[in-house]
C-alpha cells in the first residue's frame, strides 16, 4: 500500500462532541509540523443534535474527515470502520475524551521507525486535574485473579512493572490503556486489527496478546503525555459491567489453553457465589461466553 501520510489519526465520537473538538484542537496544537497527519473522526451513531454539534464544530480542513455510522459498533468496531478511510503510516486510536499535552505523535512515530519489533504503543496518562493514573496493566490471568496485582509486582517485577508508578523509562508492560494506541498500519493490518466481536472493554489484552504471537512487544513510553478526563467519554453502570465480563470471558477462552479458561470461570462463579452484588452475573459466567447477550446485541440503525 502506497502511504499519502505519516499518520492517522481515528477518534470515535459517542455523544460526547465537546470532548471531541477539544481532543482534535490539541491534536493540532502539539504536534509538529513536520509530520504529516490526516484526523478521521468516526461518529458512532450519536444523538442527531450531538452529530450536528460535532458536525458545527469540526475545523474545515482538508486533513479532518468525519463519518458517521448508522450504528453503535463499540470500540473495537467503530476504530476499524475508521481504519477504512485511514492513508497513513502509522494508526493512532486517540480516546475523544484525551488531550495531547506534548507531540506524542512525533515521538511515537521517532520510536517506531527506531524499533521494528513495536507493536503497539501508548502514552502516560494523567486525570483532567493533572495527576498522574496508570496507564497499563498485566494480563488478568488466574495468578492476577488469586493474588492481586501487589503480590505480582513484588515477586515478579521484571515483568510486572509498578503500575502506580510514575515511570521515566519506556517499559514493557502487557497491555496498555486504550486511550492512546498507536500501531504501523502495516503490523496492524498483519494480526487483523481490533477484533469486532468484543463490543467495550480488554480489547487491549486481546490485541496485545496477538501482538506477541506475532513476535512484536507492547511499549508505555513515559515521555510521552496525555490527560485522560477519567470517566469523560462512558458511565460506569451495571450493564457496562456486565459487558465487561462477557468481553473478558471470551477473549480468555479464544486466546488461551481451555483448562486455563475453565479454571478462571469456575473461580469467578465461585467468587461471585458469596457476592450478592454479582449474582446478577452468575447467568453469564455459568453460561461461559454470550456474545448473544452483548450490548452489541441491542443497537439499533439509525435512518437518515
Amino acid at each position: 500500500m502506497k502511504y499519502t501520510k505519516d499518520v492517522s489519526v481515528i477518534i470515535i465520537n459517542y455523544n460526547s462532541s465537546a470532548y471531541t473538538l477539544d481532543c482534535i484542537a490539541s491534536v493540532l496544537e502539539k504536534t509538529s509540523p513536520s509530520i504529516s497527519l490526516e484526523i478521521i473522526v468516526v461518529d458512532n451513531n450519536s444523538k442527531q443534535e450531538e452529530f450536528a454539534a460535532l458536525e458545527a464544530g469540526l475545523p474545515l480542513r482538508e486533513n479532518i474527515t468525519l463519518v458517521s455510522s448508522r450504528i453503535n459498533t463499540g470500540f473495537g468496531g467503530g476504530n476499524m470502520f475508521g481504519a477504512q478511510f485511514a492513508s497513513g503510516e502509522y494508526l493512532l486510536f486517540l480516546n475523544n475524551d484525551t488531550l495531547l499535552m506534548n507531540d506524542c505523535i512525533g515521538m511515537h512515530v521517532e520510536f517506531h521507525r527506531n524499533n521494528p519489533k513495536a507493536g503497539v504503543t501508548s502514552a502516560q496518562n494523567y486525570d483532567q486535574h493533572g495527576k498522574f493514573v496508570p496507564s497499563f496493566d498485566h494480563n488478568k490471568g488466574l495468578r492476577k485473579l488469586l493474588f492481586g496485582r501487589s503480590f505480582l509486582e513484588k515477586n515478579y517485577a521484571e515483568t510486572h512493572p509498578k503500575r502506580k508508578k510514575e515511570h521515566t523509562d519506556v517499559i514493557e508492560p502487557h497491555f496498555i490503556n486504550g486511550a492512546f494506541m498507536f500501531f504501523k498500519s502495516s503490523i496492524f493490518g498483519e494480526i487483523g486489527g481490533f477484533d469486532t466481536n468484543i463490543f467495550l472493554y480488554f480489547e487491549e489484552m486481546d490485541i496485545s496478546h496477538r501482538l506477541r504471537q506475532k513476535g512484536y512487544t507492547t511499549f508505555l513510553l513515559p515521555q510521552t503525555k496525555i490527560v485522560h478526563y477519567q470517566g469523560g467519554s462512558s458511565a460506569k453502570n451495571r450493564p457496562i459491567d456486565r459487558e465487561g465480563l462477557i468481553s473478558y470471558l471470551y477473549i480468555i477462552k479464544k486466546n488461551y489453553p481451555y483448562l486455563k479458561y475453565l479454571a478462571i470461570k469456575y473461580y469467578l462463579f465461585f467468587t461471585f457465589l458469596i457476592k450478592p452484588k454479582k449474582w446478577d452475573s452468575l447467568g453469564i459466567v455459568f453460561r461461559s461466553v454470550c456474545l448473544d447477550e452483548s450490548l452489541k446485541q441491542k443497537q439499533s440503525y439509525r435512518h437518515g
